[in-house]
């Protein structure tokens, strides 16, 4: 076993042990191996272990490794998209987690009726005051582009996204995490029916667990660091 397929069976691993110890089902929990930066090699050496699903950033990269791969895989686009890279993402991208627009959610619109595609999306809030971080910053202008979302044909909104901020205090990572979980559930509760929360990434995803995330996004606890040197 090498030390990917280690990596992989010790993050499973870490996931059923935080399921069982808050009474969620292991099967409600979607693993995306977060693959920017990493090899094509990487990447088959991970499906080969039985995920399929996979997170890029960067609309270049993700076509790039789409031509190569000839495996089956679910591709999230997991990166700030930004409007006129939406004709690049669509035609590969399973779920796309970043719409934080009325304007990209549009585009998205627009692009996948031009395949006949129906595009799962999710809307980014940001939930924490980090200037670097994207997302929409409340929850009127969350609804109301989650409304408008919920009108476009080509669209299927289908949860909430969001990225905790980078730190050791557990109560700040919490606190980002339940206000997204319980953002969903306004919007449930005014007749959304969003199953998906994506939150949680190599070092908070058993908090995230913890606070309801179905989509988890681990990148480094899978692969190993990444060499940022490549472009």
């Amino acid at each position: 076993m090498n030390s990917i397929e280690q990596n992989i069976k010790f993050v499973n691993q870490k996931i059923q042990n935080k399921c069982s110890q808050v009474g969620r089902n292991y099967s409600e929990i979607t693993l995306v191996a977060v693959s920017k930066l990493h090899s094509v090699e990487e990447i088959e050496i991970v499906n080969s272990t039985g995920i399929l699903n996979f997170g890029e950033n960067k609309a270049q990269e993700l076509e790039e490794k789409n031509k190569i791969i000839n495996k089956k895989i679910n591709w999230h686009f997991i990166g700030h998209l930004q409007t006129n890279k939406v004709k690049n993402v669509v035609p590969i991208a399973e779920f796309i987690h970043s719409v934080d627009s009325i304007k990209l959610a549009d585009e998205i619109n627009k692009r996948a009726e031009n395949i006949n595609k129906i595009q799962k999306i999710l809307l980014e809030v940001k939930t924490s005051d980090e200037a670097t971080k994207y997302g929409i910053e409340n929850f009127y202008d969350l609804q109301k582009i989650a409304e408008y979302s919920k009108r476009l044909s080509n669209v299927y909104l289908v949860g909430l996204m969001t990225i905790a901020p980078y730190t050791n205090d557990e109560e700040i990572i919490r606190n980002s995490f339940r206000k997204l979980s319980e953002f969903k559930n306004k919007l449930n509760q005014n007749g959304f029916e969003l199953p998906h929360l994506s939150m949680g990434m190599t070092n908070d995803f058993e908090i995230a667990i913890e606070e309801g995330a179905t989509i988890l996004r681990i990148g480094t606890a899978i692969f190993g660091e990444r060499n940022y040197s490549i472009k």
